[in-house]
């Protein structure tokens, strides 16, 4: 089931450490592959799990601020185990393991994961940066478990209704199919690493937490993901969250001030077949909260008004479009700022929230930042920002860009992969935010938004755009706060 990763070059140490005996109850499950019974009874109390066997990973990524907010975590789970007077657990960063491009996938990591820590400890438990661990919480509920078994936990979400992000899985029951919040953290016990070597099933990484739980379950073969109420994403200091061993830090780190209005340009992609239709929507929603943004059409129409960059309109791709739109940018056309929005005509977003998030990024450095996907990463593959839910850039990544090779090979080629392949052959990381969506809020898990402040949605598909702004996006108090944003709002981002 775990596919072969030949390239690691990274040496990880182990930790040893002793717990004393405190009786709990463990759930029974089964060593039979797919036979794993996941409404068993506890009966038992493994009192032999130590702290030494549980493998931290953060999901960590090689952007500067997010190495150094992975840091602190670290140092919070590590500073736990003293306090016990413990022997510290492993605690790893994803973004340093290896040289992978791809190990952010998890699933290609997951053999040396196991070469390395399969003989000495029990689970492997991953994290996002935003997620607080109580320890010793955290080792009662895995002892709940027969850590000799097969276990896939986590915090359980599902889709409402079938959704494009999921190829339509399960489209005749899709709430049946549950997968991991991984902001509430999820866990493998080492014994499910080692049941098979599958490759993997698709090209394409879209919707991660769901992949994951697809591929460990293998079409009823493995096992489907066990709940744990202790796996929150509550409110860290939240009354409700008292029997949690994870929440959610609030509020996340404040970087400073919003980034200036005036430092963000914004690039509108569309056509003449939707200026009527799709731009009137841009003008009644988010337009007004841009200081600096321009259309970018195929058909200049003074009314918008919009720009004609003599690409001529593509079904699909939009490759050319979007490399005049760079090339623009760092010209003597527009102003000068240190960060580039683009955005297709269906895109909706909140440029104060954005303001808010660019806060916490030094536009000196690289960035290139958005929903994350993948393409061939068990194979060498690369990231990509897509495109739909905006592609964010600071003007050093766009000048780094612009001076390599790197090219559209046709007009109408996908602008956000062959984007993504360039920054691969650069080195240049693509920087992830769950807080951009490709697709419309319907398409996500409500248990899943409940706990975000989102900042952009994508297509107008069978839904009031104007109303989905409204809902999801407008923060009624932007024009009278003086930062832009009111208080719960920067709190949540």
């Amino acid at each position: 089931m775990i596919p072969d990763n030949q390239d690691i070059r990274h040496t990880v140490g182990f930790y040893f450490i002793f717990l004393s005996f405190v009786p709990v109850n463990i759930v029974t499950g089964s060593t039979r592959p797919g036979s794993q019974n996941q409404d068993s009874e506890e009966v038992l109390y493994d009192s032999q799990l130590d702290l030494r066997e549980i493998v931290f990973v953060i999901q960590s990524q090689s952007n500067s601020f997010h190495m150094s907010w992975a840091e602190r975590q670290r140092a919070d789970l590590l500073q736990q185990t003293q306090s016990l007077t413990q022997t510290p657990p492993p605690v790893l960063l994803l973004h340093s393991l290896t040289d992978n491009e791809g190990d952010w996938s998890i699933l290609p990591l997951l053999p040396y994961l196991s070469s390395l820590f399969g003989k000495n400890s029990s689970w492997l438990v991953f994290l996002e940066e935003e997620t607080n661990v109580k320890v010793t919480k955290l080792l009662q509920a895995l002892r709940k478990f027969d850590r000799r078994k097969e276990w896939f936990l986590g915090k359980p979400l599902h889709d409402e209704e079938s959704t494009i992000i999921h190829h339509y899985a399960f489209a005749e029951n899709p709430s049946i199919f549950k997968y991991p919040d991984f902001s509430a953290a999820w866990a493998l016990s080492i014994p499910l690493l080692d049941r098979s070597d599958d490759p993997l099933k698709s090209d394409f990484t879209i919707d991660l937490k769901h992949e994951v739980a697809l591929y460990i379950w293998e079409n009823g073969h493995g096992p489907r993901l066990t709940a744990v109420p202790e796996l929150c994403t509550e409110p860290e200091h939240s009354p409700t969250a008292q029997h949690c061993a994870t929440t959610l830090r609030r509020p996340a780190p404040l970087c400073g001030e919003p980034v200036k209005k005036e430092d963000i340009f914004v690039a509108v992609k569309t056509c003449k077949k939707f200026h009527s239709e799709r731009v009137p929507v841009v003008k009644k929603t988010w337009e007004r909260e841009a200081s600096l943004l321009e259309y970018y059409s195929d058909h200049t129409d003074p009314s918008i008004p919009t720009i004609d960059l003599g690409v001529p309109n593509t079904e699909r791709g939009h490759c050319g479009k979007t490399f005049a739109i760079l090339e623009r940018y760092i010209s003597d056309a527009v102003p000068k700022t240190s960060w580039l929005l683009v955005v297709d005509d269906d895109t909706l977003i909140s440029l104060p929230r954005l303001q808010m998030l660019l806060s916490c990024y030094n536009p000196s450095e690289p960035v290139c930042l958005g929903e994350r996907y993948g393409y061939g990463l068990g194979q060498g593959g690369y990231s990509y920002i897509t495109g739909g839910g905006g592609m964010v850039f600071s003007r050093a990544a766009v000048v780094r860009l612009l001076a390599s090779d790197c090219k559209c090979y046709r007009d109408d080629a996908p602008d956000d992969m062959v984007l993504g392949m360039c920054l691969n052959a650069l080195g240049l990381p693509v920087t992830h935010s769950s807080l951009f969506h490709q697709a419309r809020p319907e398409d996500y898990s409500r248990d899943f938004l409940a706990h975000q402040v989102p900042i952009s949605f994508h297509k107008h598909w069978n839904i009031d755009p104007v109303a989905v702004f409204n809902r999801w996006l407008k923060d009624e108090s932007v024009s009278t706060s003086p930062h832009g944003l009111n208080k719960s709002t920067k709190e949540e981002l």
